[in-house]
């Protein structure tokens, strides 16, 4: 998917579980088929799983990031009211792997990419119930401080601007530009918020229709609070779309700026990863034509 991207096989994995983490060399290693974008991953028998960055990067600074993610996960853990993976062990390079690498606890359930739930009203319930809950949690006069999506929209100007221009004959780029131009200045009035910040359907556990984890946490902070609008477009109908927002309760201005966050994310996802990974890019081309839509 990347240039330069890692390649982690099983053979590896066995081996630097086997090395470092011996009483675990007994348990199978299998690699989990994943649309995401930065990690593989292993199952490490059927409580575990191995997370292996796939970008290269400095490896003290990589060993931060996951010390962030196991902070943040313990933290989610406190405020969710679903399943959320809970931090096991931090790996370190090794057999010719360059970078640290992570072991979460495994959750049980199917993906949403894999189960048809964009017309549940109760698994739109649950998502709302999830995002209210993450809201309801004290930041502790936190506030947004990073460089990706969180902060304000009109700061990804140029990402969308770039992304519209990459993605000519793959959707209606004009009409994405124009609606770009309404949403960028909605105004906000809420303070920041405990976000997960990525909602992709492949982040969203299903069991029995209802919401059964939600998983891939890096990205957990405060921020917007509309960041955590995206599956309205990503995943669910219009009529399950209406029941995510009536549940969390967000107002006109609140409601556009998730457009806006949403438009960010999927229009660089749509032609970098349309030949690299056709799930992500099948993905946002339904993001933005559900945007299109709803406009």
């Amino acid at each position: 998917m990347h240039a330069g991207q890692l390649d982690v096989t099983t053979e590896l994995v066995t081996g630097l579980v086997q090395s470092q983490f011996p009483e675990w060399s007994e348990l199978p290693i299998r690699v989990v088929p994943s649309p995401g974008t930065v990690n593989a991953l292993f199952r490490i028998g059927t409580e575990l799983v191995a997370r292996f960055p796939i970008l290269p990067g400095d490896p003290a600074e990589i060993r931060k990031e996951l010390e962030d993610e196991a902070d943040a996960a313990r933290r989610l853990r406190t405020m969710s009211p679903y399943p959320t993976p809970a931090p096991v062990a931090i790996g370190a390079p090794g057999l010719g792997y360059p970078l640290p690498w992570a072991i979460n606890t495994w959750l049980d359930g199917k993906n949403a990419y894999d189960v048809d739930v964009a017309g549940s009203t109760a698994f739109a319930e649950d998502l709302g119930r999830f995002v209210l809950a993450l809201r309801a949690a004290p930041t502790e006069g936190r506030v947004f401080t990073g460089t990706w999506r969180g902060g304000v929209l009109t700061s990804q100007d140029e990402y969308v601007g770039d992304g519209l221009e990459r993605s000519r004959g793959m959707i209606d780029v004009d009409a994405l530009a124009r609606l770009w131009a309404e949403l960028r200045t909605t105004p906000r009035t809420e303070p920041d918020a405990w976000t997960h910040r990525d909602l992709m359907p492949g982040n969203l556990l299903v069991a029995d229709d209802r919401l059964a984890g939600v998983i891939d946490v890096g990205t957990f902070t405060v921020s917007d609070p509309a960041m955590d609008l995206q599956p309205a477009w990503n995943l669910l109908d219009p009529a399950a779309r209406s029941v995510f927002r009536a549940t969390i309760g967000s107002d006109e201005d609140e409601w556009r700026r998730g457009m806006g966050w949403a438009l960010a994310q999927a229009v660089g996802c749509l032609w970098y990863y349309v030949e690299t990974n056709p799930v992500m890019s099948r993905t946002a081309h339904h993001t933005l034509t559900a945007l299109l839509t709803a406009a």
